[in-house]
């Protein structure tokens, strides 16, 4: 536990963690730009993330999301809720992810090394981006809904809303697009939802 955020970053890169529980308002670096220099780290990128806050607006959720974060813990809230949260995010990424690597066009994802590669050039990923555009790629041409792809990858999270998707969905396009505004790969269907594309 630190009292404030000014030595997290080396510490965690000596002893890295299997997840960082994060305080939005500390004394020195706040909660949000330990999340941004987290999420900047190759080293620890793929570490899942929960925010604490007394913020409970939309705006500071999807902030967060943004930034990054794996769940979004509003004050006050009580120790067991936090331990099954905790829980709750730990058991997502301890699910196996399929073995064989996938490639799709300028795109190769290989879970075994939990490495994206893009165009030739190693990108940084969270865990949850990672596995989102996982499942993706394994079902190219299929459309999925907001919920589906929920299901599918969040499962056991009862705080991620379809808004939540949309956002995940907008930091993948960030990575694999070369214009994010008009993709190729990660599609909008209108009234649906999204679908991945290999294009020609």
């Amino acid at each position: 536990m630190f009292s404030s955020g000014n030595t997290v970053i080396a510490e965690a890169e000596k002893q890295r963690p299997s997840l960082f529980i994060l305080d939005i308002m500390v004394p020195g670096k706040d909660g949000l730009e330990l999340c941004r220099q987290i999420r900047n780290a190759s080293s620890l990128a793929a570490i899942p993330v929960i925010f604490l806050t007394a913020k409970s607006g939309e705006a500071d959720r999807i902030l967060g999301l943004e930034l990054g974060a794996d769940d979004y813990i509003v004050k006050p809230f009580s120790p067991r809720e936090l331990v099954a949260r905790v829980k709750a995010v730990l058991r997502r990424f301890e699910r196996p992810l399929p073995p064989t690597p996938v490639t799709a066009g300028e795109i190769e994802i290989d879970p075994g090394a939990m490495t994206l590669t893009v165009r030739g050039k190693l990108i940084t990923a969270t865990a949850t981006e990672f596995r989102l555009l996982d499942y993706f790629a394994r079902h190219i041409g299929r459309v999925f809904t907001r919920d589906q792809l929920l299901d599918s990858v969040w499962r056991d999270t009862s705080y991620v809303t379809p808004r939540s998707v949309d956002v995940y969905v907008r930091r993948i396009r960030e990575k694999i697009e070369l214009d994010p505004e008009n993709p190729r790969y990660l599609r909008t269907v209108r009234g649906a939802g999204y679908r991945f594309e290999v294009p020609k």
